[in-house]
C-alpha cells in the first residue's frame, strides 16, 4: 500500500512520540511569522510576488508579504526522523487556507549520507529551504526577478544528499525527484517528472558557491489557453495554412518540457555579506524563456543592516510568434486571444531596491524596503489586461520578522 507524504511523517512523528515516552527522544517545535505591509506609487498594475492573484497599489495591503508556519519534528531514533510544517499565506488562489509545505521522512543512513521521502520544499534556488522565513534573511523578501521565475515551492517525491570534506572546503550533492502541483492566479501548473540535481561548496572566508539544475513536464490547466489551441487546430484552418496548427503547438501547456538552471555565490564574513543569481528558465510551451540575475551588497553597523540589491529578468525567447494575417476574416478574436497570453509572458523587468534590517531582539528583525521597478512592459505585475504598459513603479515596504 502507498503512504502519502502526510502520513509517512505522522506515522513518524508517532514512533517519535514513542520514544518521547520511553525517554529516548522527544519533539521538537518552532514557528516563524512575517506581519508586512506594502504600497507602490501605480493603480496601473499590482505588486504582488509570483502566482498571488491579489497584490499591492496605492492602497496598503497587508496580503503580499504576511505568514505565519509552523514545524514539528520528532526523532523515532538515531537513524530516523520526521517533519511536518504548515504555513499560511496567501496562495495562487488567493486564499489564506493553510497548507501542507512539509510532510517527510529522513532516514540519516551515515554521517555523510541522507534520505528524505515525502513532501519537500523545492531545491531550485539558493535559499529554497527558507525563503518563506524572513528572519532568515537579510531582504525582507527575496529577489523577484530571480525568485519569481518558478511558481512552485515544494514537491512530492525523495532525495539523497551526501556531504564530504574535500581540504578545507564542505561539498554537498543532491540529487532529487518526484512531481509537484500549485495554483499560479487561479490556474493550477503541475510538474510532472521532476528530476533534479544541486551541488555546493562552502569555502573558507565565509563564501558559498551553488550550481542546480532541474527539469520536468509543465501542464497548466487553462481553459482560455485550452480553447485557443483547439481553435488554431481547427482543421478547417489547415486549408488555410498549415503555420495556425504550428502556433496552437507552440502554445501548447500540455506535459511540456521545462527546465530552470541557476548558479550562486555568497559572501558572508564579519560585517559584509554579498549574494548572487543567475537562473535561465527553458520551456517548450506558452511560458517564455526567461534570464534572471540578482546582486546583493550588505554592511552591518551593530543591529543594523542596510542593503543594496540590483537585479534583472528578460525574457530570451517568447517561444511564440503571434503571425496570424490580421485581415483574416473570423479571425480577429483569435488572435486577439493569441495576443493575450503572449503579452502575459512579457515580464522583462528590472529592480533597484534598498533595504534596512534591524535585529531589535533576540527573534524579532524589522526591516523596511524600496524597490524602484522598471518593467519594459507589464512586467511581474498584475494587470487588468494583459499587454498594459505599467511604467516604473516604486514600493514601499515594512515587515516584522519573527522566529519562535
Amino acid at each position: 500500500m502507498f503512504l502519502t507524504p502526510v502520513a509517512l511523517a505522522l506515522l513518524t512523528l508517532a514512533g517519535g512520540a514513542q520514544a518521547q515516552a520511553a525517554g529516548d527522544s522527544a519533539f521538537s517545535f518552532s514557528g516563524f511569522g512575517t506581519l508586512g505591509l506594502v504600497k507602490s506609487s501605480s493603480d496601473t498594475g499590482k505588486y504582488a510576488l509570483y502566482s498571488q492573484p491579489r497584490g499591492a497599489d496605492t492602497s496598503v495591503t497587508g496580503e503580499v508579504d504576511s505568514k505565519l508556519g509552523l514545524q514539528v519534528t520528532a526523532r523515532a531514533n538515531a537513524m530516523f526522523s520526521g517533519t511536518v510544517q504548515v504555513l499560511t499565506k496567501q496562495d495562487g488562489k488567493g486564499k489564506f487556507t493553510p497548507g501542507l509545505e512539509w510532510a517527510f521522512v529522513k532516514a540519516q543512513v551515515s554521517p555523510n549520507l541522507a534520505l528524505r521521502l515525502g513532501r519537500m520544499g523545492g531545491p531550485f534556488f539558493a535559499v529554497s529551504d527558507f525563503r518563506d522565513v524572513g528572519y532568515a534573511n537579510t531582504w525582507l523578501r527575496p529577489p523577484q526577478d530571480v525568485y519569481g521565475q518558478v511558481p512552485v515551492s515544494h514537491f512530492d517525491g525523495a532525495d539523497v544528499s551526501y556531504q564530504t570534506s574535500l581540504g578545507s572546503a564542505t561539498v554537498t550533492a543532491q540529487l532529487y525527484g518526484g512531481k509537484s502541483s500549485s495554483y499560479v492566479t487561479g490556474v493550477k501548473v503541475e510538474l510532472d517528472k521532476v528530476l533534479g540535481v544541486n551541488a555546493s561548496a562552502e569555502l573558507e572566508g565565509g563564501v558559498t558557491l551553488r550550481v542546480g539544475h532541474v527539469s520536468s513536464k509543465l501542464t497548466a490547466h487553462s481553459t482560455t489557453l485550452a480553447t485557443i489551441v483547439a481553435g488554431l487546430r481547427n482543421p478547417q484552418l489547415a486549408a488555410l495554412s498549415p503555420r495556425f496548427a504550428a502556433l496552437g503547438n507552440e502554445l501548447d501547456g500540455t506535459n511540456k518540457t521545462a527546465t530552470f538552471t541557476g548558479i550562486g555565490a555568497s559572501y558572508d564574513q564579519g560585517d559584509w555579506l554579498a549574494n548572487f543569481e543567475y537562473t535561465q528558465r527553458r520551456t517548450d510551451s506558452y511560458v517564455s524563456d526567461t534570464n534572471g540575475w540578482y546582486f546583493t551588497l550588505g554592511h552591518r553597523f551593530g543591529k543594523f543592516t542596510p542593503y543594496l540589491t540590483l537585479s534583472k529578468l528578460k525574457v530570451a525567447d517568447a517561444n511564440a510568434v503571434n503571425d496570424i494575417p490580421a485581415p483574416t476574416p473570423g479571425l480577429a478574436q483569435l488572435k486577439g486571444g493569441v495576443s493575450l497570453v503572449l503579452a502575459g509572458q512579457a515580464t522583462d523587468q528590472k529592480t533597484t531596491g534598498l533595504g534596512l534590517r534591524w535585529d531589535a531582539y533576540r527573534n524579532i528583525a524589522i526591516k523596511a524596503q524600496y524597490e524602484r521597478i522598471q518593467p519594459k512592459t507589464q512586467g511581474l505585475f498584475l494587470v487588468p489586461v494583459n499587454g498594459t504598459v505599467v511604467g516604473n513603479v516604486n514600493v514601499y515596504s515594512i515587515a516584522v520578522d519573527t522566529v519562535f
